[in-house]
């Protein structure tokens, strides 16, 4: 399993960005990155450069997910029709874990996926414990009955730094949220912005 979960903050040093707009992130104080080299002038990066920080970027936005995995939906993504940048953001927003993060059921990404993987999240009724199962719309996504008033649960729903977005009808009162639709690049609430055709510009070199 990854251990980027240890080391998010590492994350948003090493890009330079907040990239999930955390009150507390580092760069909010320093914007280089971490290490005694951190703070030497970089040169324009080549495209290469651009594409790799683009993927590192999206990439760890969404937690632990294996550089295997991330590969896959980039496959899966050209597969489908359309634009494969949107077919790529649409297929990471559809995992279970994203799904609960949007919903405000927890604080953070990585949070979601150990919350999925303790069994406390139910999709149509049935427990899912894979982080990243992929939602459909119209799935009802729920937090077990039994977990409901874990101090977890409660504090997120409370957070004030972000809404839930439009494709996600959550409520709070149930912790229920319904995925009513898959959303495009524009209407996912990314804190910085993200650039998944250079994504898949990298995986097609």
């Amino acid at each position: 399993m990854s251990k980027r979960h240890e080391a998010k903050y590492k994350i948003d040093r090493r890009l330079g960005q907040n990239i999930w707009g955390r009150p507390k992130s580092p760069v909010n104080r320093r914007e280089y990155g971490p290490g005694q080299h951190g703070q030497r002038r970089k040169g324009k990066p080549s495209d290469f450069g651009t594409q790799l920080r683009a993927k590192q970027k999206l990439k760890g936005y969404y937690g632990s997910i294996s550089e295997k995995q991330f590969r896959r939906y980039y496959a899966e993504a050209i597969r489908l029709k359309g634009d494969s940048g949107e077919n790529l953001i649409g297929l990471l927003e559809r995992r279970l874990d994203a799904v609960i993060y949007r919903a405000k059921f927890v604080p953070t990404v990585f949070a979601a996926r150990q919350f999925v993987n303790h069994g406390h999240i139910t999709v149509n009724g049935k427990r899912v414990n894979i982080a990243s199962y992929q939602v459909k719309p119209g799935d009802v996504i729920a937090v077990k009955e039994s977990s409901r008033q874990l101090a977890i649960v409660i504090e997120s729903a409370a957070l004030a730094e972000r809404d839930v977005p439009d494709y996600i009808d959550a409520d709070h009162g149930k912790s229920t949220a319904t995925y009513t639709r898959t959303p495009t690049l524009s209407d996912v609430p990314y804190a910085v912005q993200m650039e998944p055709n250079l994504v898949i510009e990298f995986y097609s070199r």
